[in-house]
């Protein structure tokens, strides 16, 4: 059977041309919007200056800190500060890079000046470093924000303006770092990049947040667990199935969770495939979104419930087409394994309808936590995988 329509496999980023013209853009609308901030704070921040007016003025005078003579004047010096910059301090060349005026009594403004221009580079600099990296895996994230309360000032990293307030100013991304205003998280587009730093385990972690802060195609347990298993286990009798002992599983857990990608699940070490089986299994079952999220749970029960083969394989296949590109190319490549395992079915005994019975639970949960719901459901949980495992060239 020929295939129902393309599949789509996760977007490899090509190699980028020149972005030259990029940068030079997002520069000066960067320098635009930092002359146009600080300008709009120095009443505010000069009026808390000790000393007379003129002092303050001296300190701190909009007209001439950002006026174009100076601006011509600082572009002029920067051949002059790149030659000397071993000896002279990170105050004067941020200063001379902003185009600021800062004298004698500026170290006050200092700390306020390194966090506002540090708060603006920070994500100009994360997504060139994105683009530039041509082994990224181009799987659409969303922001994780949560309201947070920030010591000291702080900018917002899309507009650029100033995050007011002593409490709750603004959200942060819990994935990336990521700060912006309530009011601009709404138009920050998906592009989050987590933060190795910020991923604590393995186990419980987001999928496509997993598979971004590595930088992977799919889980590392996911492709760790199945290389161990085709290697030494396919011919293994109920293969999957057959449970390890819980002990052991928990030992793997920990071993991800420490060492990630580096740890040893050899047969030297776990020479029970089951243990392995059970590890991946258990992975599968602590995801807090499912393989199969709960957007589509209630479409792939639907799908399954219609009578006509031919068009449940093809209402299965639209709703496989709404899967995340983490979560698709991750289940995709679980039925490809699958499929192998039923190729060795006169030794281990697993058929897909075996196979769907134990994965089905696994790899679908319904959204609301209802002991009936699970009930009613599962035989077409069931059902789901045995379809996508007996139909994987088709279906994927």
């Amino acid at each position: 059977m020929q295939k129902l329509l393309p599949s789509h496999k996760p977007a490899h980023s090509s190699h980028m041309p020149e972005v030259s013209a990029e940068w030079a853009a997002a520069a000066s609308n960067l320098l635009s919007n930092i002359r146009s901030s600080w300008t709009n704070c120095a009443v505010l921040t000069a009026a808390s200056l000790p000393g007379t007016g003129e002092d303050r003025e001296k300190i701190w005078d909009p007209s001439t800190m950002f006026s174009e003579d100076l601006w011509l004047e600082n572009e002029k010096s920067c051949a002059v500060v790149h030659k000397s910059k071993r000896g002279r301090k990170r105050q004067e060349l941020l200063a001379v890079a902003l185009g600021v005026k800062v004298g004698v009594k500026g170290a006050l403004l200092w700390q306020p000046l390194k966090l506002f221009a540090y708060s603006q580079i920070t994500s100009l600099v994360r997504r060139a470093a994105l683009t530039q990296n041509d082994n990224h895996f181009n799987y659409e994230k969303a922001h994780n924000f949560k309201v947070h309360t920030f010591r000291g000032p702080h900018w917002c990293e899309y507009c650029a303006n100033f995050m007011w307030g002593l409490i709750a100013q603004g959200v942060r991304c819990s994935d990336c770092g990521l700060n912006v205003h309530k009011q601009c998280s709404k138009y920050v587009p998906n592009d989050c990049q987590p933060d190795l730093k910020r991923i604590k385990r393995v186990y419980c972690c987001d999928l496509t947040t997993l598979v971004k802060a590595h930088n992977t195609q799919r889980p590392m347990v996911v492709d760790s667990c199945i290389r161990e298993i085709e290697a030494r286990g396919l011919k293994s009798e109920g293969l999957y199935r057959v449970s390890g002992f819980t002990e052991h599983i928990e030992d793997v857990k920990m071993a991800f969770d420490r060492d990630g990608d580096k740890a040893d699940i050899s047969a030297s070490i776990y020479p029970d495939i089951n243990i392995i089986t059970g590890a991946l299994k258990l992975y599968f079952r602590d995801l807090p979104i499912p393989v199969i999220t709960y957007d589509t749970y209630s479409k792939f029960i639907e799908a399954a419930k219609i009578s006509n083969p031919d068009e449940r394989l093809e209402a299965i296949h639209e709703v496989l087409m709404l899967l995340p590109a983490a979560h698709y190319e991750t289940l995709r490549y679980l039925m490809i394994h699958l499929k192998k395992v039923t190729l060795h079915e006169k030794e281990n005994f697993m058929n897909a309808e075996n196979l769907g019975i134990v994965f089905g639970p696994t790899l679908m949960r319904p959204p609301e936590d209802s002991t009936l719901a699970t009930l009613n459901d599962m035989r077409y949980q069931k059902l789901i995988v045995q379809i996508l495992i007996e139909n994987e060239d088709v279906l994927f």
